[in-house]
């Protein structure tokens, strides 16, 4: 347990002061610091949780604690400017979209992209002009995309708004940001980075370098998925003249709540105040503690890991723990079930091939040992099975052909069919796999035959498909 003894966290320490004082509270909100709650609800965050009181600040118009606390993260991270966000990378990535274009306008984007990125550019009314990431077929996943595919895309489409990619990965890939970001320099163009996995780089030079040190002109962090922060807190970086900071803040104030949590700004400034004090050395323990049950447990070849060696072309993050069970004859979504029913350990998220567990530094060495130990055991239970896995479904599938405007969508009737009918139609949503949540199917694609082989092969398989009904219909154009 980290205790935030000296540390600088100027949001954290007024909202401590406050309760502290034993003020009659006649504000927002109506649990009154707590006393409305269960009595087992933790007092800890009853105490966090105010409103926009004098001494608290205004996350819309910040002037006073949340303002310093923004300006240390902007000095911890190496913006020049950053913005607590608490609806989730989600309202950054909305507010990055809506910043660089106007409706009408393209933007060059991953294809394999979150879905936020998609519904960014739907709001917007923006054109997206994709570029296809590389696969790797022995884990069956897209790894990320290249510079030149950038430059390609660039010349392609020269009144783009810029470029929006993803990095790392949700199996902890990363794109050379510091080489595409010359390239799209080098065209007058903004680089956007949706680095929600990737708050931990900049603290620990194991790591890949951050996207704000690589050249990106504006990148989001998930502070919640990799740092000691709550859910849906996250970070906006800003580190460019590029970037119209007016438009920007007006975006913001758009898509983030008028009510905003403070328990989750607090959990940020004090997610920043140990990383920023103790990071170097949690994040070396953590890399120290994978590396060496890694050692060990590579000895058996029946399972591969995702790394730099694995993944040659591309850096990956280190404390991504991501392991293909094919070998052992199950699945990814099989070996995440057993792990979670017979040692009650549960992973991030699972595919057809692979199980990825994300490590952090509050993870401790017996933790990451007793994960390689699980698996070493669940890969004995196993030995000799028959490999049943679904190679059809070892490809890249993704496959584009836009039929409908992101402007026209939203407007358009639609009709559920059975999937059995859908091939050939254009989708009206987004049809993804979560998670990770990445589409294989975006509003106004056409849907191939491949991709609902895909789709059915994955519930088949006891995964999960966000944009369908019951597991049976998709919504397309009528």
């Amino acid at each position: 347990m980290i205790r935030m003894y000296n540390f600088n966290t100027p949001l954290y320490n007024t909202l401590k002061e406050y309760y502290a004082k034993g003020t009659v509270p006649f504000h927002m909100p109506g649990h009154k610091l707590g006393k409305g709650l269960p009595e087992e609800f933790p007092r800890v965050l009853a105490f966090l949780d105010v409103t926009e009181i004098p001494g608290m600040d205004n996350l819309h118009h910040p002037t006073g604690v949340i303002k310093q606390a923004q300006e240390l993260a902007a000095q911890a991270f190496g913006s020049d400017k950053t913005f607590f966000l608490v609806n989730g990378s989600t309202c950054g990535v909305y507010a990055m979209v809506s910043m660089m274009c106007k409706p009408g306008d393209t933007l060059i984007i991953a294809r394999d992209c979150h879905k936020s990125v998609i519904n960014g550019m739907l709001m917007a009314g923006v054109k997206p002009v994709y570029i296809m990431p590389e696969y790797d077929s022995r884990f069956g996943i897209s790894t990320a995309i290249t510079a030149e595919s950038v430059e390609e895309k660039l010349l392609a489409n020269p009144n783009a708004a810029g470029v929006l990619l993803t990095r790392p990965n949700y199996y902890g890939i990363c794109c050379d940001v510091e080489k595409i970001a010359a390239v799209v320099h080098s065209h007058n163009k903004i680089l956007a980075v949706d680095e929600a996995h990737g708050s931990h780089f900049r603290f620990n030079n194991k790591f890949p370098l951050c996207a704000m040190d690589a050249g990106a002109d504006i990148c989001v962090q998930s502070a919640h998925k990799t740092l000691p922060a709550l859910t849906q807190g996250a970070y906006l970086h800003v580190k460019s003249e590029r970037i119209d900071m007016e438009r920007l803040e007006y975006y913001l104030s758009v898509y983030q709540t008028s009510s905003p949590s403070y328990i989750i700004m607090a959990s940020l400034d004090a997610a920043r105040g140990i990383m920023q004090k103790e990071g170097n050395v949690l994040l070396s323990r953590l890399v120290d503690s994978i590396e060496k049950s890694k050692a060990a447990f590579l000895k058996n070849d029946a399972f591969i890991l995702i790394d730099d060696n694995t993944i040659a072309q591309f850096r990956t993050d280190p404390a991504r723990i991501v392991i293909n069970t094919e070998n052992i004859g199950i699945t990814g979504y099989e070996s995440e079930i057993e792990l979670r029913r017979t040692y009650n350990l549960q992973v991030e998220m699972s595919d057809l091939f692979n199980i990825v567990c994300i490590a952090t530094i509050a993870d401790t060495p017996e933790t990451i040992s007793y994960l390689f130990e699980c698996m070493e055991r669940l890969g004995a239970s196993h030995s000799g099975h028959h490999n049943h896995m679904y190679g059809y479904l070892k490809q890249s599938i993704y496959r584009h052909d836009q039929q409908l405007e992101y402007c026209d969508i939203m407007q358009s009737k639609s009709e559920w069919v059975g999937l059995d009918k859908a091939a050939g139609r254009i989708s009206k949503g987004i049809i993804a796999p979560y998670p990770p949540g990445i589409p294989v199917v975006c509003p106004g694609e056409v849907i191939f035959p491949a991709v609902l082989e895909h789709i059915c092969g994955i519930i088949q398989a006891g995964g999960s498909i966000d944009g369908l009904k019951d597991k049976l219909e998709i919504n397309v154009i009528a």
